[in-house]
């Protein structure tokens, strides 16, 4: 039996159809000691192991099995329920993972942009609750400065002498601050400053055109616009409000394998994607 390549399970009424080796990842499960025939409570019927058990959550155990790895959709709340299921399959490394609860959980993530625009220059300030998602943004965002003359200022191109990247000033891991727009300089030179926001490559001057394609960007992270409000009427300043439900980290088992024994689970955080 357990020379069998492909197993199929039927699990509460879903079927499944997997490798003997996935179920094999942890020796002392029961889904391992079911292909050599030591756990009679699976059923072997019509060449399908029935198992009398949630198809649903059994999804989550294969994903388990075929990555090492926990994950969950947001909106998933049953960790108990998977937990005990974890436990009845002897895959305790996945219980215990499932019972810090807190650490899969999505949590909720708070980003504020506030904007100023002040004649011909335009101020940017963002904080986030995440300083992983601020460095991610800042990373996408940048400044370049340049002199133009009085009669060219106001072109939509950028001047034909070389900009110089700005550095963004990051008060705290939790916000920066940029500006664009025009300054004057002296005579007829004005102090020119491009925004740039990828994977959009244009560098803008205008203030809002920069506060609309910073939005943008926003909405196509997966932030959610909550509120728009004006901080300050004298100074202009106006705030927009976003949130969205951050995904953990990962957390993934490595299991090591030595002479003699069958396998030690160890649990670690793994990378996840920038801005997820």
């Amino acid at each position: 039996m357990s020379s069998r390549e492909v197993v199929v399970l039927s699990v509460g009424g879903v079927r499944f159809v997997t490798r003997a080796s996935t179920l094999q990842q942890f020796p002392e499960s029961r889904l391992a000691r079911m292909l050599n025939d030591d756990d009679q409570e699976f059923k072997l019927v019509n060449g399908e192991f029935f198992v009398d058990r949630d198809g649903t959550l059994f999804s989550y155990i294969m994903d388990f099995l075929r990555t090492l790895q926990v994950s969950l959709p947001t909106d998933f709340s049953d960790y108990q329920r998977l937990q005990r299921e974890a436990e009845f399959y002897g895959l305790y490394p996945l219980a215990d993972l499932l019972s810090q609860e807190h650490l899969l959980k999505p949590r909720l993530e708070i980003l504020e942009v506030r904007f100023s625009l002040q004649e011909m220059q335009a101020f940017f300030r963002i904080f986030g609750s995440c300083s992983t998602t601020v460095e991610t943004l800042a990373e996408q965002i940048t400044v370049f400065t340049g002199q133009q003359s009085g009669q060219s200022w106001n072109s939509p191109f950028p001047s034909q002498k070389p900009l110089v990247p700005l550095p963004l000033e990051r008060p705290s891991h939790h916000d920066m601050v940029f500006q664009c727009g025009t300054d004057y300089s002296a005579g007829d030179q004005f102090v020119a400053r491009y925004v740039s926001i990828k994977p959009d490559n244009r560098k803008l001057i205008n203030g809002t055109n920069v506060l609309g394609l910073l939005l943008d960007t926003l909405l196509k992270d997966g932030f959610r616009l909550i509120s728009t409000r004006t901080v300050s009427s004298e100074e202009k300043v106006e705030c927009y409000s976003f949130e969205r439900m951050k995904r953990p980290a990962g957390l993934t088992v490595t299991v090591n394998q030595t002479p003699g024994t069958s396998g030690v689970a160890r649990a670690k955080r793994s990378q996840v994607q920038k801005g997820k």
